[in-house]
């Protein structure tokens, strides 16, 4: 059995920090599990760097369980979460079980992660209740982008700080193992952690997360059209790729491409008998 959530608690434990990265296909999960990579989360911003949507909204759940299935074939030990796309749990407790039990059942995950906090206490509570583990995510949630108004840092006022430690709290009580917390001022996710038993992990929420989490496009350069104050560029791929690709075609064109060490050959004495056939 690779990683689990009992893992994941004993890494806050033990105050070992915990790296989690998206992936979204065979080949990405693959590379992701073999660096190490404890946690992958098949996120629904796969919608944006990999469908081309303007947001995670339209993604739906039968995008999030072929995609979680293609990182399931490239996972040997990471734990993999699957994110629950917008409307797949907030209509009914029912519908989110039933949904979230896809996931396991036919995407191959170990877990599902949810945005929101109070309000979806009891559905994580039944969920986890059901044998299904949960990661809870509060913060800036992207699903509720129209509410909040925006991508806005979440939890700056006394009022919506309070609201966030409540959140995560809530969380805590129904079960979930572990927490996100998205743009939130650092020194208040620094009191999250240190007054919740689980582990939060971080994105633009400061160092003092128990872990960090990062879109796989971004911080490899692969996707641009918009990059997060919070994402950090470990390599530039897509410059590479490009650069790659302009070459090929100047291959192509002044035919150093294909070379013979790319090509396949037949014994000299069957050409002769083709052509002599051909003729």
């Amino acid at each position: 059995m690779g990683v689990t959530i009992s893992d994941i608690r004993e890494m806050k434990a033990r105050k070992e920090k915990i790296p989690m990265i998206t992936a979204y296909d065979y080949t990405s999960a693959m590379i992701v599990d073999a660096a190490g990579i404890p946690v992958i989360l098949v996120g629904d911003t796969l919608g944006q760097v990999v469908l081309g949507y303007n947001s995670t909204l339209p993604v739906t759940m039968d995008e999030m369980i072929h995609h979680t299935k293609a990182v399931a074939r490239g996972t040997k030990n990471a734990l993999i979460v699957g994110d629950m796309p917008f409307m797949s749990y907030q209509a009914s407790t029912t519908e989110a079980l039933h949904n979230a039990g896809r996931f396991l059942q036919e995407g191959g995950a170990q877990a599902v992660k949810l945005e929101g906090g109070v309000g979806m206490a009891l559905t994580v509570q039944r969920m986890v209740s059901s044998g299904i583990p949960v990661m809870g995510h509060i913060g800036l949630t992207p699903q509720s982008v129209n509410q909040l108004g925006g991508y806005k840092v979440q939890g700056k006022s006394l009022k919506a700080a309070v609201r966030l430690m409540e959140d995560a709290r809530a969380l805590e009580e129904a079960g979930a193992f572990a927490l996100v917390l998205e743009c939130v001022p650092a020194s208040l996710a620094r009191l999250i952690t240190e007054r919740v038993a689980i582990p939060t992990i971080g994105i633009g929420a400061g160092k003092s997360c128990d872990g960090q989490v990062q879109v796989f496009h971004d911080m490899l350069g692969l996707f641009t059209d918009f990059v997060p104050k919070h994402a950090k560029r470990y390599a530039n791929l897509g410059e590479t790729i490009s650069s790659a690709l302009a070459k090929y075609i100047s291959e192509v064109k002044d035919q150093s491409f294909p070379g013979k060490e790319h090509s396949y050959y037949i014994k000299e004495e069957v050409l002769a008998e083709l052509q002599a056939q051909v003729r």
